[in-house]
């Protein structure tokens, strides 16, 4: 048996055990009291805030479908950021998250195909607003720069500049950004101001070398198709959001359709030489020519395009376009 100094000496221990263990804990949990308190109000200021708004989204008379998506942030700028406390990092991705969800509402209630890098037909009036709120609370959210930069464009040129232009002062050593500024600039046809965008992020430590072959080919040829090309193969193989590297993905993919209209073209012009002016009646009196060039065909004989559709033979003009069932972008 134990003795009464025994247990005594056991019970001091299992407490000092305790003890160290309540510490531990609160060190390995990283919080004290006083931060857990202000994260509760915190979270209790933004359900108040979202309750508030909705009751009054359901005071309002019924409205077009397309007219629900509020135009209105659910917290003013200034209220967010008094709210944020230490905590600005998470009202950033609250942020974040009210702007996704604002596009993707819009683009439900919009009727029709929309192109993937140009909302401008669902008038994102509050999209240069969300995403400037989210970087303001959080200067290094670089999710919230790049989806500006691929999407704002379209809606708000100017905008978009400025978001990245903040995003650069904000994170000099991101050369991703200084690229994104060079892919606007280069969309509107500034290729001058694009070659030096990319020229400068070329600067910065640990840039690809690509940055800088871009900058020289603005230069050259802003305008190109190959130009064009190396801009998206670079954003595919460089970007983190799924966003850019689906747009990048359809426009490569709608490049490489033209190259491949363009030799079509070639082809039905050396046969209507060939056959005395007349134009082939399908595409089976191109087979053996169009597997002498590495077409992809269809049991038809048809060539296919980069998502796997046959392209439309026009056979009284001799000429050739997308098929109905392609995927590819139509615009450029």
């Amino acid at each position: 048996m134990n003795s009464p100094t025994d247990k005594e000496t056991t019970r001091d221990a299992r407490h000092d055990g305790a003890m160290n263990h309540h510490a531990t804990a609160r060190q390995r949990r990283g919080f004290t009291a006083r931060e857990w308190r202000l994260l509760a109000l915190l979270c209790a200021c933004l359900i108040s805030a979202a309750g508030v708004t909705r009751f009054i989204e359901s005071r309002r008379p019924p409205q077009d479908p397309a007219a629900q998506v509020s135009e209105e942030l659910y917290v003013s700028p200034r209220v967010a950021r008094r709210m944020s406390l230490s905590f600005n990092g998470l009202v950033a991705d609250w942020y974040w998250l009210r702007t996704l969800q604002y596009v993707g509402r819009k683009a439900a209630a919009h009727e029709g195909a929309i192109p993937i890098d140009d909302l401008s037909s669902l008038n994102l009036k509050t999209l240069a607003p969300l995403l400037d709120e989210a970087t303001t609370l959080d200067p290094q959210f670089m999710a919230a720069y790049e989806y500006g930069a691929v999407v704002l464009p379209a809606v708000d040129k100017d905008a978009a500049i400025k978001l990245v232009d903040k995003g650069i002062e904000a994170n000099p050593r991101a050369w991703r950004l200084r690229s994104y500024l060079g892919y606007i600039y280069w969309q509107q046809g500034r290729y001058q101001e694009a070659s030096e965008a990319y020229a400068a992020g070329s600067k910065v430590e640990g840039a690809p070398r690509w940055l800088a072959v871009l900058a020289a080919q603005m230069s050259a040829k802003g305008g190109s198709r190959d130009t064009a090309r190396a801009i998206y193969e670079a954003m595919l193989r460089s970007s983190d959001d799924e966003h850019t590297r689906q747009l990048a993905a359809s426009r490569l993919a709608q490049l490489q359709s033209l190259d491949e209209t363009d030799a079509l073209r070639r082809l039905l012009a050396a046969f209507r030489e060939r056959a005395g002016g007349r134009c082939p009646a399908s595409w089976r009196e191109l087979a053996p020519v169009l597997r002498a060039a590495r077409f992809r065909q269809d049991s038809t004989g048809a060539p296919l395009d980069p998502s796997d559709a046959p392209y439309q033979l026009l056979a009284d003009e001799c000429d050739v376009q997308l098929g109905e069932k392609s995927q590819v972008l139509r615009n450029y």
